[in-house]
């Protein structure tokens, strides 16, 4: 069941009230229960992988606590990858192979290595990332060993972080779901605020622009060149959209059962480096996952700039492959690791140019640099494959010229205009939010207005929302 549709938000009210109406201490089995119920509208088969994934966490952390073996750290680790390597590499790592071993095996060209073709089942990376980083965690002694199996069930499965993040650590969200949650109406105000913004990005601005996107990427070569720009522009607005409009769902929904989520999104096309945006500012939790358990363990920047760098390239080409097994998630992620080396190596200079700048202006301009950066490596993260990539650029790399003459020619449709209003009202809510959180000022509003604020929110799900019109994006991954 989609989080992005009216049956699932009734359904959510529900849970909300049985939540409330059961003493703390059983609140775990019935959320556990929803969880696992609405996990399962899916495919119940997915509940077997959620029931394996579960299992290892526990077995491992109760062999950790009683004797603190390397081996039970490897054989746990291990045991986790090898299902994302099963259901999400395999036939990505039998498409690479085929050719380096036909000539050994046949010198028929027919000759084929057989596809698994499982479906990726929704959510895996995510709840699997959860799993080991609970492992580690038990091993590095900063997360005891959760003997109550419906205790970590719960923290591995619950529902509003389950399908598309954020990745919750056990030290932060396994403490809370075991006291139950507490009810706070500053807390329920709260979630309900983030739920609607949520929901304001997910399915009016995000699914709102999929049609500009879907136009431009589908066979590019043929397309006008304004019509490739609009969408390589749009879509960085649609994956931004349509990810923390997810995430600041699961927050709302979180807060408004008692629960708090850290943010996985600040505002990252305000990010003024690469830098900023990857480490602080663009799906936090992921970064941070990687940065604990992969970069740091691999020496971080402790051994020389050349280590670091190579680190870096390592931890953001595994990166593109933990979003999709595709060359062109992998060229992704190594495309913005190749941004970072060069930000890192630029620095000095970077700090000598600020310094004779007007402050402002070098601000604005290290904006516009930072997310035109990241818009070119969107084109591999949303193209459906290299070739795809290559001919949006050349499309638009070839009409560049002339793009000035062909943008005034172009036929914009009111869609359109209506599309780039909302995009311009997103990035002047953000600019406010840099400047001030909106839980710091919309408060302080008298009620008329705090209220005229949430119905025109409310106006635009219900006259423009596309209910359900598209899954998340990230539930692929």
């Amino acid at each position: 069941m989609l989080p992005n549709s009216l049956n699932f938000l009734a359904l959510f009210g529900a849970i909300t009230l049985v939540h409330y109406m059961l003493p703390q201490r059983h609140r775990w089995w019935m959320l556990l229960l929803a969880s696992v119920w609405l996990y399962s509208t899916f495919n119940s088969l997915y509940l077997l992988l959620l029931a394996y994934t579960t299992l290892v966490a526990w077995g491992v952390g109760l062999a950790l606590e009683r004797e603190r073996r390397r081996i039970w750290l490897v054989l746990g680790v291990v045991a986790q990858l090898a299902v994302l390597i099963l259901f999400k590499y395999a036939d990505f790592l039998l498409e690479t192979a085929e050719p380096l071993l036909r000539p050994l095996v046949a010198a028929n060209e027919a000759f084929a290595l057989p596809r698994m073709e499982w479906l990726l089942p929704v959510g895996l990376s995510f709840y699997v990332f959860s799993c080991i980083s609970y492992i580690v965690d038990v091993w590095r002694g900063t997360q005891k060993a959760e003997r109550h199996l419906g205790h970590l069930a719960l923290f591995v499965a619950f529902f509003p972080k389950l399908i598309a993040g954020p990745i919750e650590r056990a030290p932060d969200l396994l403490p809370q779901l075991k006291a139950g949650g507490t009810f706070s109406e500053a807390r329920v105000v709260l979630g309900l605020q983030f739920l609607l913004w949520g929901l304001i990005k997910k399915v009016v601005i995000a699914d709102g622009l999929v049609s500009f996107v879907d136009a431009g990427f589908s066979m590019p070569a043929f397309q006008s060149a304004v019509t490739v720009l609009i969408a390589v522009y749009f879509y960085a607005f649609q994956i931004y959209c349509d990810f923390s409009g997810y995430s600041d769902m699961a927050i709302g929904m979180a807060a408004i059962l008692g629960f708090q989520f850290r943010a996985n999104f600040l505002r990252p096309y305000m990010s003024r480096n690469v830098g900023e945006f990857w480490s602080s500012r663009w799906h936090i939790s992921l970064s941070r996952w990687f940065r604990d358990y992969l970069y740091i363990p691999l020496g971080g920047s402790r051994a020389g700039k050349l280590r670091q760098y190579l680190n870096l390239m390592i931890v953001f080409g595994l990166s593109g492959l933990w979003h999709g097994a595709a060359l062109t998630f992998l060229i992704w992620g190594l495309l913005n690791g190749l941004w970072q080396v060069v930000w890192l190596s630029c620095r000095p200079v970077i700090t000598k140019i600020s310094a004779v700048m007007p402050a402002r202006l070098f601000a604005v301009l290290s904006v516009l640099l930072t997310f035109h950066l990241v818009l070119v490596t969107w084109v591999f993260f949303r193209a459906e494959d290299v070739a795809t990539a290559l001919a949006v650029y050349q499309r638009i790399w070839g009409a560049l010229p002339q793009m000035p003459s062909l943008l005034a020619g172009y036929n914009y449709t009111p869609a359109f205009w209506y599309s780039l209003s909302l995009i311009v009202a997103l990035c002047l809510v953000e600019w406010l939010q840099e400047r001030r959180p909106v839980e710091t000022w919309l408060p302080a509003w008298p009620r008329a207005a705090r209220w005229s604020v949430y119905y025109m929110g409310l106006a635009l799900l219900v006259v423009t929302g596309h209910w359900g019109a598209a899954e998340f994006v990230y539930m692929q991954f």
